[in-house]
């Protein structure tokens, strides 16, 4: 195991150890391991190659080299990983400003959250021939990335946060105008899954008070998925996923009913809670492979997302050790997967970890 990956999970197994029953991530990070995690992002967050473009192009004048398409997010491979490994680096420095990494992740923010290369962000997503860029997936992350700069009392974030608008505008715009022509809801357990993005952006909605955003999203978790009974479970994982369709869901829900309503939800929708092996941690055969790599993102999407379907329910609810014990294995499983030795996770599985780790989603800070 590479050493990052065991040091990971030492931390964890041991601030199970003091806290028996507790979720995956019910203690907090330590700067130690947060630098860690802050690393994996800060090797990559200017790392322009190699990069996987969806580029929708208008024209000749479209082609360039992703530095200059997308001037503030062209690294760590992709758009939306780009954004996440942004919004970690505000996350880790905000919760631990005095790390040792603090003063290098400004630096790397200060270089690409800039007005300049936010308009520009903003000016590449604004055609009407890219209303489809990142929906809903890097959308969703984009405004967790402003929640995270909005609940931040920092001179210079609050400059990062003012820039960042008109990117975000176009996101709220695009989000809300596209969740009400959905008459089905998307169940992948890739991008495109609608219940994980819309956890994102309700969370987003509520920290802003955007009203009219939260409204379209709560109206989407009654039509989509209010009446859904007997989740297939046993059919998950599909070979590339890193969400799971079922627990996001619930996950998901957890946000928009009151807790006796979401127990009650919850024993129709999952009744094999608690069964015998129920949810099995999922394999990662290849580590170096960008999609059998996602696996290791399921594993850690499903601990913090049991964690929270656990936290939504009354506190005598018996479900809820279960769902915390299935947590910590699934954190143990996919924490040993984040580590610098391959590209395919590395550019991406810390922001799963630090959002596990730090109870993103749960705890509203």
């Amino acid at each position: 195991m590479h050493a990052l990956a065991r040091l990971s999970t030492l931390l964890l197994v041991t601030l199970m150890a003091a806290a028996p029953g507790h979720g995956a991530a019910q203690e907090r990070l330590d700067a130690d391991t947060a630098g860690r995690f802050a690393a994996l992002a800060l090797d990559c967050v200017d790392q322009e190659y190699p990069n996987l473009i969806h580029h929708v192009m208008t024209g000749d004048d479209d082609v360039g080299p992703p530095r200059e398409l997308t001037p503030a997010f062209y690294g760590c491979f992709d758009w939306h990983s780009s954004v996440h490994g942004h919004w970690l680096l505000v996350r880790l420095t905000r919760l631990f400003p005095e790390a040792d990494f603090a003063q290098t992740a400004r630096e790397k923010l200060a270089a690409n959250l800039t007005e300049a290369k936010l308009l520009a962000e903003a000016a590449y997503m604004a055609p009407e021939e890219r209303d489809g860029f990142e929906r809903p997936y890097g959308l969703a992350w984009l405004l967790q990335l402003a929640t995270e700069l909005d609940q931040w009392n920092d001179e210079q974030a609050k400059r990062w946060r003012e820039w960042l608008r008109p990117v975000e505008e176009i996101a709220v715009r695009r989000l809300t105008e596209w969740i009400p022509k959905l008459h089905y809801p998307i169940r992948i357990g890739e991008h495109d899954q609608t219940a994980f993005a819309f956890g994102l952006v309700l969370d987003y909605a509520r920290q802003v008070e955007n009203e009219a955003l939260a409204s379209v999203v709560e109206d989407a978790a009654l039509d989509f998925y209010r009446d859904d009974r007997d989740c297939p479970l046993a059919y998950e994982p599909s070979g590339h996923d890193f969400l799971s369709p079922c627990l996001a869901e619930a996950d998901f829900m957890r946000r928009v009913m009151p807790a006796d309503e979401f127990a009650a939800w919850l024993e129709g929708f999952l009744p094999q809670i608690g069964s015998d092996d129920w949810l099995p941690v999922a394999v990662v055969t290849d580590r170096s492979d960008g999609k059998l790599s996602h696996i290791d993102g399921l594993n850690l999407s499903r601990a913090w997302m049991l964690d929270g379907i656990a936290a939504g329910l009354p506190d005598d609810d018996p479900r809820r050790e279960i769902l915390q014990s299935a947590a910590a294995r699934h954190a143990e499983a996919g924490l040993a997967g984040v580590s610098d030795k391959h590209y395919a996770g590395g550019h991406w599985l810390a922001s799963f970890a630090v959002y596990l780790m730090s109870q993103r989603g749960i705890d509203d800070e």
